[in-house]
Order: structure tokens, then C-alpha cells, then sequence
């Protein structure tokens, strides 16, 4: 069985129901908790005094299944009360004082609420740091490493990185020239150690356009299987051949993860100056 309720706008329903002087009634009753349909029904039971179902819908406005439905949520809320038994049943409006009991009741529920949500509050606080430990996120497949190095075009800050550019473009063709480039117009910066490969050098000669900085090191020494990106709190690590993307979310070992790149990268410098001297 399907009862159809009436939904008819407020400021319809207040011109198609309300008394003279009555339409400010229906908005107050609606400030203090009613529908408008509710408050256009208690209206009708104070005018109509005591009252079967299909007087008090014809009054109200309202049709008579959505009538049945509004009378029992005013009785729940104290508001009507149902006099008489059947057939003669009859509904009829409780003193308009119980409004100022009914408003009593909802300030203390909120009271409790406030109280339950201090001391739930105060109990969440100590899962506080349990939910600080290092979030891990784990990607697979070319469409994950893909998704994991779309993060690094969140960063804040220069990405710090080793990678294999021959192993990266091997993985997913065709998508980090356009990656170069799209990180560039965010203007996010990359500081990165490459090993030295065809591919590599060709990739520097971009350094400029592409905000990168590079330094390359021996292919034979160094090969960066997996590749790391550093960047705001997060490592994310990338390994093209097992087609595994991992990203951990942690200031801490961040922190930690660009101190280390950084001696690296001191080192890297320095290597590439012996190599250039004569």
C-alpha cells in the first residue's frame, strides 16, 4: 500500500491554507521545529476544536492519507491527542502551552546531544594517535602507476626524485612527455639523479621548459630500480618492472626521505664536476 503526501511549497501552501493574520503563525510554528504541513494542521485542529480526519484535511489543505500522517507526528510530539473511539473518532489540539513544553524538550535533547558529543570527543582524542600513524597506499598495474604519479601533480613544494627515464617511458608510453608538461604549467618544480642513458641526456636538454633539474651518474653504478619520488609528506615509490605503485603519507619519514636526497644529491654534484674536469 503507497500513501501519497501532499508537497506543495511553503509559501503556496501558506496562501492556500492560511487564515487572515494566520500566516505568520505558520512561519513561527515552523521556526520551532513543525513542517509547514504540520503547523497548517495544528492550526486547523485549534479553529476546528474536536474533529474527524476528513474535516481536519478539508481545513488544512492537505488530502486525506497526509492527513493521517501528520496527525499521529503531532500526537507523538505531543501536540494532539485522539478523543473517542471508532467510528467516532475524533483529533483534537492539545493547549497551545505545549509548545513551550515541546521547545523544552528538543533544548534538552540538544543538551544531551552537546554532553554525548563532549565525552565522545574526549574518547576520540585518544585514538589521536593511532590515526597519525603513516597512511599507505598501494597502486598496481600501468592504470595504478599512472594514478600514483598523477599524486605527485598535488605536491606543494619541489618533488625530489631518482628515476630511471628509460624505464619510465618503457612502462607507460606516451604519457610523460605530456606529464613534463602538465607539471611545468603547474609550476611545480623537480630536482632529480637519473643514470646516464641516451634517453637521459635527451631528457635534459628539456631541463629548463620542463622546471627540472637534473644531475646523471654512472648507468653502470647507479640504475634507481624502483624509482622514489619526495614531495610534501609523502614517498612515493614506483616500480616500473613489478608494475607496483606505493605512495606513504608521513611527515616523518618524508622528512627523513629528503635529507637523504640531499647528501645524494651533493654527492651526485660533486661526481659530475670530477667528471667534467680535466
Amino acid at each position: 500500500m503507497f500513501i501519497v503526501i501532499d508537497t506543495i511549497p511553503f509559501a503556496k501552501y501558506a496562501r492556500k491554507v492560511a487564515k487572515p493574520g494566520e500566516r505568520g503563525f505558520l512561519s513561527s510554528l515552523s521556526a520551532l521545529g513543525l513542517s509547514d504541513k504540520e503547523a497548517g494542521v495544528y492550526l486547523a485542529l485549534l479553529r476546528l476544536g474536536p474533529s474527524i480526519v476528513s474535516a481536519v484535511a478539508r481545513e488544512s489543505g492537505v488530502n486525506r492519507a497526509t492527513a493521517y500522517v501528520i496527525l499521529d507526528t503531532l500526537i507523538t510530539k505531543g501536540l494532539a491527542r485522539i478523543s473517542g473511539k471508532e467510528p467516532k473518532q475524533e483529533y483534537v489540539a492539545e493547549s497551545p502551552d505545549t509548545l513551550v513544553v515541546l521547545l523544552k524538550k528538543q533544548a534538552e535533547e540538544a543538551k544531551r546531544k552537546h554532553e554525548t558529543a563532549e565525552a565522545l570527543a574526549l574518547e576520540l582524542k585518544s585514538l589521536h594517535n593511532i590515526t597519525d600513524r603513516p597512511r599507505v597506499r598501494f597502486y598496481e598495474g600501468a592504470d595504478g602507476l599512472r594514478q600514483a604519479y598523477e599524486d605527485t601533480l598535488s605536491a606543494k613544494e619541489k618533488i625530489r626524485a631518482y628515476a630511471s627515464i628509460d624505464d619510465m617511458h618503457a612502462a607507460l608510453p606516451g604519457y610523460f612527455p605530456r606529464y613534463y608538461k602538465r607539471r611545468a604549467d603547474k609550476g611545480i618544480p623537480i630536482r632529480a639523479i637519473f643514470p646516464t642513458t641516451p634517453d637521459s641526456i635527451e631528457r635534459a636538454v628539456h631541463d629548463d621548459e620542463e622546471l627540472r633539474e637534473s644531475v646523471l651518474v654512472s648507468g653502470n653504478q647507479y640504475t634507481f630500480h624502483p624509482e622514489i619520488n619526495i614531495y610534501d609528506n609523502k614517498t612515493m615509490i614506483a616500480s616500473w618492472r613489478e608494475k607496483l605503485g606505493i605512495i606513504i603519507e608521513s611527515e616523518e619519514v618524508a622528512d627523513a626521505m629528503k635529507k637523504i636526497f640531499e647528501l645524494a644529491w651533493l654527492g651526485a654534484k660533486y661526481l659530475e664536476q670530477r667528471k667534467t674536469r680535466p
